[in-house]
């Protein structure tokens, strides 16, 4: 479906159980145990963050947990496309009634003429206003709203979302704006909704929608419409693991608890921070483990083999041929020439293929250059087997799996200046 370009939008609105929650630690006993808290934490937090930044209070956060309770336990009013909008809609007019009409308190939202506007454009009924005409006016109006911030609000009028199209009478600036933004709506969803609504089922589910909407006592919808859709997305992805992955089963409650505390800004286990960067370490280990394990091995046997140095960091090094040149420092620029494998012999990077040599300073690489280089003559060539630590760790770097040791052959041609 084409998005709708003046179509309000809100959520699907469920009155909140009233339930209380209250931040706490949990008892994670093992790797499932915190994979599943982390998740519900890191997601809690970012939504602080975000979506609640100018409302984070305990009932908004109230409404999230209840949904996202609601959307895992399948108790989700299911509605059709049509029925969704209506029901956004009637609770963003809902809404608009202390915000005023487009977020401007001083546009007081006269639920009458919006309604009928909107019904009027459904209708493409063009007795009091053409579309084009609607469009250019609220869009001149909205600009011009700066002009109107001294302006006291008006009184809000309320009313319901009938059936039927009727002329009436605009007698002020507020009732313009209010039937012009209601006509725009209607349009929109006339042409890219209801276009298919051959028997009028559709539109009327999307009306009763809209006065179902209008008697919800839901503070923040787009929230619990949030809530929902993850609690559901949680429970349908569960036969497939815990984030896709088979050897993590989901533990709701333990999700929960941890949105419940990213929300509330409980960092007594973990932050926000802290709980991405587990998810994605155990994750890279999960996935990678193995990657690492042959690593360590291949290192193990590899320093026993004549003519390798290991050094106190774990790097590992052999001569292939020594210069007389000047060694670098750790704050110069260097031109090399190097030929980067894998340990199963898997080339991920060459100046040499290239027929090009590359420059950079020896503190804007890995540790593992960083360390070899500036035991190396210029002239020489060394190769380098730097252990995961001292490449890239838990990161993937291009076709570099985490956890990978790396061998780098590399020639010193010169320091540059």
């Amino acid at each position: 479906m084409k998005k709708l370009a003046i179509i309000l939008i809100a959520a699907v609105a469920m009155i909140s159980c009233g339930n209380t929650y209250t931040a706490k630690t949990v008892a994670l006993s093992n790797q499932n145990d915190s994979m599943n808290y982390a998740l519900g934490l890191v997601n809690g937090a970012q939504m602080k963050m975000y979506q609640l930044r100018n409302d984070s209070s305990m009932e908004t956060v109230t409404e999230f947990i209840d949904a996202l309770q609601r959307g895992y336990d399948g108790k989700v009013e299911e509605l059709s496309e049509a029925g969704s909008i209506g029901r956004n809609i009637g609770q963003a007019i809902k809404n608009a009634e202390k915000n005023g009409l487009a977020d401007n308190p001083a546009w007081a939202i006269n639920q009458k003429i919006f309604f009928q506007g909107l019904v009027n454009g459904l209708r493409h009924d063009t007795t009091v206003m053409k579309a084009d005409d609607a469009r250019n006016y609220f869009q001149t109006q909205y600009q011009n709203a700066s002009a109107l911030d001294s302006v006291e609000p008006g009184k809000v009028v309320k009313g319901k979302c009938i059936y039927k199209v009727k002329t009436i009478a605009l007698n002020t600036q507020n009732d313009s704006v209010n039937y012009a933004f209601g006509y725009l709506n209607g349009d929109e969803i006339a042409r890219y909704v209801l276009l298919l609504d051959t028997t009028g089922q559709l539109t009327k589910d999307f009306i009763t929608n809209i006065n179902k909407g209008l008697k919800s006592t839901v503070k923040n919808p787009q929230i619990v419409n949030m809530g929902e859709q993850i609690g559901k997305n949680i429970k349908a992805q569960e036969a497939q693991g815990l984030i896709g992955e088979p050897s993590l089963a989901t533990d709701f409650v333990l999700i929960k608890q941890g949105f419940i505390n990213g929300l509330l800004g409980f960092t007594e286990q973990m932050d926000g921070t802290q709980a991405g960067e587990y998810i994605q370490n155990t994750m890279n280990t999960i996935k990678y483990g193995t990657v690492k394990e042959d690593g360590e091995k291949f290192l193990a046997e590899n320093e026993l083999k004549e003519g390798v140095t290991t050094t106190e960091s774990g790097l590992q090094y052999e001569v292939i041929k020594m210069g007389r040149g000047k060694k670098p420092a750790v704050t110069d620029k260097v031109k090399v020439h190097y030929h980067g494998t894998l340990i199963d012999g898997t080339v991920f990077d060459s100046s040499v293929e290239r027929g090009e040599p590359t420059s950079f300073g020896l503190n804007q690489v890995i540790k593992g250059w960083t360390e070899g280089l500036q035991l190396m003559p210029v002239g020489s060539k060394f190769r380098f087997y730097i252990p995961q630590e001292l490449g890239y760790g838990a990161q993937a770097a291009g076709s570099i799996p985490p956890y990978s040791t790396l061998i780098f052959e590399v020639e010193l041609l010169s320091i540059e200046k």
